[in-house]
């Protein structure tokens, strides 16, 4: 198949336009048909049809994805005139189109995971791979009702982390912004009227001289430094595989953030991998699975490792014991969750825990972080005043009437 950019005009007159993989020109324009359009012009597109994935698609349009789909299995529609109904519904064009195509996929012969499949930016290897289980075990509208339930929970720890960095990042931009603004603009001013003293100056206010120099000489190249910086941290896996690790290694070593990031991709790993073993995968397929979303190389590594023990017969809780990644309370549920034979409930056990620590993680750094930055700035700020007015002061003091 190949990808078409279209426009086209829908049942109001609106122009709209979008991607669509067809075979020719005639399926393009019966699809387009499908979805209430008449096509105006197309051209083919190098663009891959799974690029549908790279545009907006939020957690809430597949939380009602899953949820309007579960529905309407439990109500006993069938697949795919409850996909056609689904398809009416949604509000995004994107999800509509993606939608429409696996309409087509599976009067073509396809499963729902073999369609959903060919998504793989929207429909991540754990989405499919439940969803194979549940149509394998005849229990998709259980798996649907489960996904749907563990996007809410992922779209709350999002809302919540955004929520808690959010004051601390306002806070750090105004600090910085103030520094900025009083070493640029007020500083050299100052120094002026300071300089024709004709004094000694004390080192602290040598350095703030030396300090606001550095800045409106050379403010733009640190600020293109720290730019770059932060480019190469976060695009590290595409220049180097140690170095990718390396980085992923520090920032599980971040004074406070690494502590929250390591709880919250633990948990995100116990909770999927609860979901597939209920769902009936076998522990070693889990662990392949899960290990590709937690977004560390180094907590990969760890449950590879765990893999690998357990392929050779070794406990999966002394296997997760060896990695040194999970406390002695988390090994010792996962013993008893294996011994009764309830490993799901225990990792979902696991992850409650893990989840509970990152909320009381980010709730006590928000509540540090703005007073400390608060106190940065009020630092910064007496260091200017004393600089700058402390050999004003002294010169007055001297002077004699």
């Amino acid at each position: 198949m190949s990808a078409f950019r279209y426009k086209a005009i829908n049942a109001r007159g609106k122009v709209e336009r979008g991607v669509m993989e067809a075979d020719n020109e005639a399926e393009l324009e019966l699809r387009l048909k499908g979805m209430d359009l008449e096509i105006v012009t197309f051209q083919e597109s190098k663009t891959l049809f799974s690029g549908f994935g790279n545009r907006r698609i939020n957690k809430r349009d597949l939380i009602t994805f899953c949820f309007h789909l579960e529905q309407q299995t439990l109500a006993g529609v069938p697949l795919i005139e409850g996909l056609k109904d689904l398809k009416d519904s949604l509000d995004n064009r994107t999800l509509q189109e993606i939608t429409s195509s696996l309409i087509d996929n599976i009067e073509g012969g396809m499963s729902l995971s073999q369609a959903m499949a060919e998504f793989p930016n929207m429909f991540d290897q754990v989405f499919v791979s439940l969803i194979r289980a549940g149509e394998k075990s005849g229990q998709l509208v259980e798996i649907l009702g489960t996904l749907t339930e563990t996007l809410k929970w992922q779209d709350e720890i999002a809302s919540q982390t955004k929520k808690a960095l959010m004051y601390p990042i306002f806070v750090a931009v105004s600090v910085v912004g103030v520094i900025g603004a009083l070493m640029v603009y007020l500083v050299p001013e100052l120094v002026k009227f300071i300089s024709n003293m004709n004094r000694e100056l004390p080192f602290h206010t040598e350095l703030l001289i030396w300090v606001s120099d550095a800045v409106r000489d050379y403010g733009i190249y640190i600020l293109a430094t720290l730019i770059s910086a932060v480019i190469v941290f976060l695009h590290a896996g595409k220049l180097s595989e140690k170095f990718a690790r390396a980085v992923d290694s520090w920032k599980l070593k971040l004074w406070l953030i690494g502590a929250v990031q390591k709880k919250l991709m633990l948990s995100r790993f116990t909770h999927h991998f609860a979901l597939l073993y209920r769902a009936g995968i076998t522990v070693i397929e889990c662990l392949k699975i899960s290990e590709d979303i937690v977004g560390n190389r180094v907590i990969s590594e760890a449950i590879q490792q765990a893999g690998r023990r357990i392929e050779e017969g070794q406990p999966i809780s002394a296997s997760f014991d060896a990695t040194g990644l999970f406390p002695r309370l988390v090994v010792r549920m996962l013993k008893v969750g294996e011994s009764t034979g309830a490993l799901d409930t225990a990792l979902l056990n696991i992850s409650y825990f893990y989840n509970r620590d990152v909320r009381d993680a980010l709730e006590k750094m928000q509540a540090m972080i703005g007073p400390a930055l608060t106190v940065i700035l009020g630092v910064l700020l007496g260091w200017v005043i004393l600089s700058v007015f402390g050999p004003i002061y002294e010169t007055l003091t001297t002077v004699t009437f």
